[in-house]
């Protein structure tokens, strides 16, 4: 008998709300981790080729992933995301997307970079 999937669990890490310091400068505050289970992740290829192995005679690179969140997570452009204990900032917005055919709600979709630095 197949199994369901369960998917992968990850953690959202949020910038805090800022802070000042003892000069009066605003620095940023303590981040709040928000855990996310049933999620998928796939490759992301810097082309924007969508899986191609070979894209414009070159190989794929990939630079990044692609979350696939369940429908109605918070996660935002100023978010990171922890995957498999690697950390990843959101590139770009984040989209959900309802269907057209039978108006359910569909995951809630985040490139994700690798931080560097």
């Amino acid at each position: 008998m197949f199994a369901p999937a369960e998917g992968e669990t990850v953690t959202v890490v949020r910038p805090g709300p800022p802070t000042r310091d003892a000069y009066g400068n605003f620095i940023p505050g303590p981040p709040t981790e928000i855990t996310v289970p049933g999620c998928g992740i796939a490759p992301r290829d810097s082309t924007g080729a969508g899986g191609d192995e070979f894209a414009q005679g070159r190989d794929t690179v990939i630079a990044g992933l692609t979350l696939y969140a369940p429908s109605g997570t918070d996660i935002r452009a100023t978010d990171r995301v922890r995957v498999a204990g690697v950390l990843y900032e959101v590139d770009g917005q984040v989209g959900a997307f309802r269907s057209p055919f039978t108006g359910s709600a569909g995951p809630v979709v985040a490139a994700l970079r690798l931080v560097t630095g």
